[in-house]
């Protein structure tokens, strides 16, 4: 009797770990389905302001980036043409 009872414990343990993890799984699924539908029709639904402000404030944080790039490609250019980091910072040849 106390081997039956000991695997039927086991399976049971099992069994609902298996049902919630599904049950999670699944859940945070539909979730996520959700909120896909909920951002593709705020996009449907936006007005055209709304759509060049949401433009206009990705345009700005891509120009950062460009910005931040090209001012590391102008120091690495520096510094490959002989300047130390300090110098190529500020814009200075050494001599």
């Amino acid at each position: 009797m106390s081997q039956q009872q000991k695997i039927r414990r086991i399976i049971m343990t099992v069994s609902v770990a298996a049902i919630t993890a599904t049950g999670a799984w699944y859940g945070a699924g539909l979730k996520t389905k959700q909120e896909i539908k909920r951002e593709i029709k705020a996009r449907r639904e936006a007005t055209p302001m709304a759509k060049i402000a949401q433009l206009e404030e990705a345009r700005s944080g891509l120009v950062a980036k460009r910005l931040g790039l090209e001012r590391k490609i102008a120091e690495l250019e520096a510094r490959q043409a002989g300047m130390t980091k300090s110098e190529a910072a500020t814009g200075r040849e050494r001599r």
